[in-house]
């Protein structure tokens, strides 16, 4: 196999770390420069970052290069959501057919897996506390320097490959310069902030580990996902400022102890010191990132450098890695021959984006709202039932995003379809009493 094509790529995060693998085992010689020093040498801990949820798409770009199993090692399954209610009543929704799970990892300790994959599989080399200053998209050439020395080098590939995150300094450095490219980005209102929910003195779990659990309270949240330790790493999200239960009013550890007790309190009574715990880690905000086109001469955008977005579909990671599915898929489609791809993938792939990104802020409001609505929850059965009667005929939002390969783009609009469809059944008469009659079931079909 020939080892003269060269590939560099910034970031050795998820997106770049995996798709490593994929450029090694096409015979390339990889090189990755990444700004952080080595995330294995220091002490992960759960940091600025909500545990990920990999499903379908996810294990699909793993399964391809032969790591899945590595990482099913760290992974936890969740079958369903557990909504806790303000008297600590729970109420289980499944996420999809008997089974079917979406799976907990760490940020932490799944980028660490990936870095080894990239290395021993890959023969990747990865160089630390190299920040990208510059790149010559024409040439595929980047500016890096190394954050420890000063020492400032330019490296050169076939192709380049920024993997390097929301805040992409290769988007920033080199595309943002660029005539006709475009860029926007918007921060949401709310931000989150994570606690460490530890486990039972014996390493048990306080909570049930194979549910994503969900305190929704209209406007803000929390979640909890489990962890290998026994422990769960658990998310608020709320507006920053602005309403009655922002950030902005919790400013000291009485403010913090009095709003958990009343919010939340069965969470409270099993981390009766969420108080101390509480400036562990830092508030952080939450964006959306579009850009266009994803890429320029001999350089791509790949993963949160192209297409940011919240977390609350769980896809952000599972997206990314779609990337390197859909990248490896066209580099056979053109035998390779990268300005044909590239095309091809700005043009196919950004739709896919933008979508993502609009369901993921609408399952925001699903999560933090709807699922504590006796309205929603009985729509969910009138659709899984329905589903299930004509499996051929629907499949219900969640699992078009979660449980399939069906292009996001195309998801979003059959979920806008079904939405129109459920909203009239929703508003037939006495809909609570006979929602799993045949003529429900036979007005959906009539709808399709």
């Amino acid at each position: 196999m020939e080892q003269n094509k060269s590939a560099i790529i910034v970031g050795a995060g998820l997106v770049g770390s995996l798709w490593a693998v994929y450029l090694s085992k096409a015979g390339y010689k990889v090189t990755i420069y990444e700004r952080r020093p080595d995330i294995r040498r220091a002490e992960i801990s759960a940091g600025k970052s909500i545990n990920l949820a990999l499903s379908t798409r996810g294990w699909k770009a793993l399964d391809a290069v032969g790591v899945g199993d590595e990482i099913r090692k760290i992974a936890i399954p969740m079958y369903g959501r557990a909504m806790h209610d303000l008297e600590g009543n729970l109420t289980n929704q499944p996420y999809g057919k008997e089974g079917q799970a979406i799976y907990s990892v760490s940020r932490g300790g799944v980028n660490a897996k990936m870095m080894d994959i990239a290395e021993e599989h890959g023969g990747a080399v990865i160089h630390y506390n190299c920040e990208c200053i510059g790149a010559d998209t024409e040439n595929g050439i980047v500016q890096i320097r190394n954050s420890e020395t000063g020492e400032e080098i330019e490296a050169q590939a076939d192709v380049v490959f920024a993997a390097d995150g929301a805040f992409s300094a290769v988007r920033y450095n080199a595309f943002q310069k660029l005539d006709r490219f475009n860029f926007s980005q918007n921060y949401i209102s709310d931000g989150y902030r994570e606690l460490l929910l530890p486990a039972n003195e014996d390493g048990s779990y306080k909570l049930d580990k194979n549910a994503l659990h969900i305190w929704p309270r209209g406007r803000f949240m929390l979640i909890a996902l489990a962890n290998e330790d026994g422990s769960f790493t658990c998310t608020l999200f709320m507006p920053h400022e602005g309403d009655e239960n922002s950030f902005d009013q919790l400013k000291n550890k009485e403010q913090v102890d009095a709003f958990f007790k009343s919010t939340f309190p069965d969470f409270y009574e099993m981390m009766p010191n969420v108080a101390d715990a509480w400036e562990d880690h830092p508030l952080s905000s939450l964006a959306i990132m579009r850009s266009y086109p994803w890429h320029h001469g001999k350089v791509a955008l790949m993963g949160d450098a192209a297409h940011a977005t919240v977390p609350f579909y769980g896809q952000g990671m599972n997206g990314g890695f779609e990337d390197c599915s859909v990248l490896s898929e066209l580099m056979q489609k053109h035998n390779e021959n990268w300005d044909a791809i590239f095309a091809e993938y700005s043009v196919i792939r950004k739709p896919d984006g933008d979508a993502l990104q609009d369901l993921s802020l609408n399952n925001y409001y699903v999560m933090r709202d709807y699922v504590a609505d006796p309205k929603f929850l009985l729509q969910k059965k009138i659709e899984a039932k329905f589903s299930k009667l004509y499996p051929d005929k629907w499949l219900p939002l969640y699992s078009q995003v979660t449980f399939s390969e069906i292009r996001y783009s195309d998801a979003l609009k059959n979920g806008q379809i079904q939405d129109q469809i459920m909203k009239e059944v929703m508003e037939l008469t006495d809909i609570e009493t006979r929602w799993d009659s045949d003529e429900v079931m036979q007005k959906i079909l009539e709808n399709i």
